[in-house]
């Protein structure tokens, strides 16, 4: 073959043509050579950058950790975690469309990753889309973590039910809050800050077995204390807040809220004739303080509406209707000749009548003059707890 070559190309230009092969093949290795080292010094200078980028965040420089992120990205294009924190900074400075433009890209790429959707489903928590926050909140809970994934998940429903409260979505609320205290360990001290969300949701009975949860665990946990006398106090258990609140106010004597809750409590007890182990004398006088009571706050409220409750009239009753505080007046004067009767063991429904005419007024004075303190509050809270009052 060579000895062909040879006749018909002379061997000056062979000589030629190995020479020039041989000088782009070293060519060309050295141009890759110096390719590498620009990529290799690109991202060296992407890696300061990002590191720089990433100081400044932290040190609350956050535009400028925006630009030295911008930079390192142009350094390293395929770099996702260059463009997760810049999508990270622009969506805590503001910049909602940008921010979810970058990790829009990279959701794109890595659906199923845990922290894309969880940057994104805070995104929308910021624009306040209740749709679009569920969807990537549960994608994050739901998805791919690279590392501790089961406390990843459970913060992410965390952050999603204290979204949701925030927004008043009470249903979706008690679903997620349900899910989350399903999934803790018995042992986990996050029961108390499960205990805590139900309260927030307005969920009292639950928020009570969470707390009472944490207690078994660990008796004198003062923030569980204070957390059950509250919640078992707004479930209208007044019997279990007393309770649990005169634990509390040892342990945080200085909390005006829980003395004033404990107090309350005391004074709900101490005037709530249907609470059992008391006598029937003990029951008869509860009746007759809260009836003399109920008649002086309805006195007070028709002062206060400008009602003049003697000047009325069948004549004046006869032009114009009697309003509510007048009516009750006169059943209130009615049923007074019907005390002394409590002594007598056959008026067994009698009790019941005295005290639905009371918290009748009590509700109907609250409703015009706004709820008062002290025994007409008690009385106002037993007419809406009877049946819990003393559990």
């Amino acid at each position: 073959m060579f000895e062909f070559l040879t006749k018909i190309v002379p061997r000056s230009a062979i000589f030629v043509l190995v020479v020039l092969t041989l000088a782009a093949v070293a060519a060309f290795a050295a141009v890759s050579h110096l390719v590498k080292r620009y990529n290799a010094n690109q991202q060296s200078r992407g890696r300061r950058l990002y590191a720089q980028g990433m100081a400044d965040l932290n040190a609350g420089a956050a535009n400028r950790a925006i630009e030295e992120f911008r930079a390192a990205l142009t350094c390293d294009r395929a770099n996702p975690q260059y463009q997760l924190s810049l999508g990270r900074a622009l969506r805590d400075t503001g910049r909602l469309d940008e921010a979810e433009s970058y990790l829009e890209s990279l959701w794109q790429r890595t659906p199923e990753d845990g922290t894309i959707n969880l940057a994104l489903a805070r995104v929308a928590a910021r624009r306040g889309s209740l749709d679009d926050a569920i969807r990537y909140y549960h994608n994050a809970i739901y998805g791919i973590w690279n590392y501790d994934p089961d406390a990843n998940r459970r913060d992410a429903r965390l952050e999603l039910i204290e979204f949701l409260l925030r927004k008043g979505a009470r249903a979706q609320t008690r679903s997620e809050l349900v899910v989350f205290v399903a999934s803790l360990p018995p042992d986990s001290p996050l029961h108390l800050r499960a205990a805590d969300l139900l309260a927030q949701d307005q969920d009292y009975a639950d928020a009570l077995a969470e707390y009472e949860r944490v207690l078994r665990i660990d008796r004198g946990n003062p923030p569980a204390l204070a957390g059950a006398g509250r919640a078992a106090y707004r479930a209208g258990r007044y019997r279990t807040a007393q309770r649990y609140l005169q634990s509390a106010v040892s342990a945080s004597p200085k909390d005006s809220t829980l003395r004033y809750l404990l107090t309350s409590a005391n004074l709900i007890l101490e005037a709530d004739p249907f609470v059992s182990r008391i006598s029937d004398a003990e029951r008869n006088r509860r009746i007759a303080a809260a009836f003399k009571k109920a008649g002086e706050r309805l006195t007070s409220c028709a002062q206060q509406r400008g009602i003049n409750l003697a000047a009325t009239s069948p004549a004046a009753a006869s032009t114009r209707p009697p309003s509510a505080l007048a009516t009750l007046e006169s059943r209130w004067l009615d049923t007074r000749r019907e005390i002394p009767r409590l002594r007598l063991a056959g008026e067994t429904d009698l009790p019941d009548v005295i005290m639905d005419l009371v918290f009748q007024i009590e509700q109907q004075t609250a409703e015009d003059c706004g709820e008062a303190q002290g025994i007409d509050q008690a009385l106002l809270l037993i007419s809406r707890d009877r049946e819990t009052a003393d559990r």
